[in-house]
């Protein structure tokens, strides 16, 4: 498996998304989780996402019931997010990251992402402190490493990046439909970090599943290719490219599990060939 060259702590380049969870009755569904956990630990993979709003808590407490209390903590790596509708003042903060930790069963979180920072919501932040509270929270320990998750243009991204040089990791949204179109503008997003220097975490390369139920034409061409199925490439795109620290697909299939941890277990870049194609698609 190919070492993950920003973060050693993370085992390869594929992470589990919390952005589609197995869900029954309302709720996570955990035997499902359970299983789609074991197969991604398995296959050599540890870096878990999740979030205190995706299912008011839900999503944290069913990995702690599923990950944190079934395997030592050194196997895998957790990574959370401060979400703007969670808190409604600096104080609110620490409160608020205690409860993360008790769902998720942790003591300290690998990674801790402030939220869909945009043009409103980084104002938000900065207000009240944010930034400045996860900073206090890495200085005690209770934080191994330092995110954001970006929804705005390039520009603001530079300017956040530039103010806040403790910000190590990106979570963006990165597939090839969206590489040039507005408003997601993949690629220029992906520039601005890594000109910063700054580690990319890539979601919905398969942009919810759009990507793996091609036209007819398109998906032939792909096969004529033979480099794996609509999925494997648009993961592998996203993978393909020097910053990019982890790809973080949703799913709910074990099959769907299996093929993107075979995909990254055994992980080649895309050829210019196969960019070249791939992009004809789109």
């Amino acid at each position: 498996m190919q070492a993950n060259k920003f973060f050693p702590e993370i085992q390869g380049n594929l992470g589990f998304g919390c952005s589609c969870l197995p869900v029954k009755n309302g709720q996570v569904d955990l035997k499902q989780y359970r299983h789609l956990a074991d197969i991604f630990l398995e296959a050599g993979f540890n870096y878990f996402d999740t979030a205190h709003d995706v299912l008011d808590g839900g999503a944290e407490t069913a990995f702690r019931e599923c990950v944190a209390k079934r395997f030592p903590r050194e196997r895998y790596v957790i990574a959370d997010k401060l979400k703007e509708s969670c808190f409604m003042k600096q104080p609110d903060i620490r409160p608020l990251f205690e409860k993360q930790l008790s769902n998720c069963g942790v003591d300290c979180f690998d990674f801790y992402l402030l939220d869909e920072q945009n043009q409103m919501n980084y104002q938000i932040f900065r207000e009240q402190g944010a930034y400045e509270t996860v900073r206090e929270l890495k200085e005690e320990g209770r934080i191994r490493h330092i995110g954001i998750v970006f929804h705005d243009s390039p520009e603001l991204l530079d300017i956040i990046l530039t103010q806040h040089p403790e910000i190590e990791a990106v979570q963006i949204r990165f597939n090839y439909a969206d590489w040039a179109e507005p408003p997601i503008e993949s690629r220029r997003i992906y520039d601005v970090c890594a000109k910063h220097g700054k580690a990319v975490l890539a979601t919905e390369p398969v942009k919810g599943g759009k990507l793996a139920d091609l036209p007819e034409e398109a998906e032939r061409t792909l096969e004529i290719l033979g480099g794996g199925s609509c999925v494997s490439y648009a993961i592998r795109f996203a993978a393909s490219y020097p910053a990019m620290a982890l790809v973080i697909p949703g799913t709910q299939d074990p099959a769907h599990m299996e093929e993107n941890c075979g995909t990254m277990k055994d992980f080649h870049p895309l050829s210019d060939e196969e960019k070249y194609y791939v992009h004809d698609v789109s």
